[in-house]
């Protein structure tokens, strides 16, 4: 049962980041929305770790598990960025690394932060 009251509230948060994507006709995803909704309430300590751990736990150790529907998706529409791959491929590796350094600086601030609280 804690585990589903876990999974409720992760997928409520999700849930409210499309209402809220679809009410005001956002051009961000509601999933991203609901990131930051998640974000703001472990933040300001309205939702606890511990109210979403295990199954956030859970969902991070099967991460790659749940990247097999995209994958296969990708496969069969081959033929369709057969002609611009060398396109995606740049947009891969740059935006790649553009996360690499905005985690890594991010990281790096809240480590800071963490140290001289």
């Amino acid at each position: 049962m804690k585990y589903l009251r876990q999974l409720l509230i992760i997928l409520g948060i999700y849930f409210a980041g499309q209402v809220i994507q679809e009410i005001f006709h956002l051009p961000v995803p509601g999933s991203v929305i609901g990131i930051m909704i998640l974000f703001f309430a472990l933040h300001t300590g309205i939702l606890k770790v511990h109210m979403i751990e295990e199954v956030c736990d859970f969902l991070l150790s099967h991460m790659a598990f749940l990247f097999v529907p995209a994958s296969v998706g990708l496969m069969t529409s081959f033929g369709l960025i057969r002609g611009k791959l060398a396109g995606f491929l740049a947009v891969i590796v740059i935006s790649t690394g553009v996360i690499w350094i905005v985690t890594a600086h991010i990281a790096k601030l809240l480590r800071k932060e963490a140290i001289n609280e």
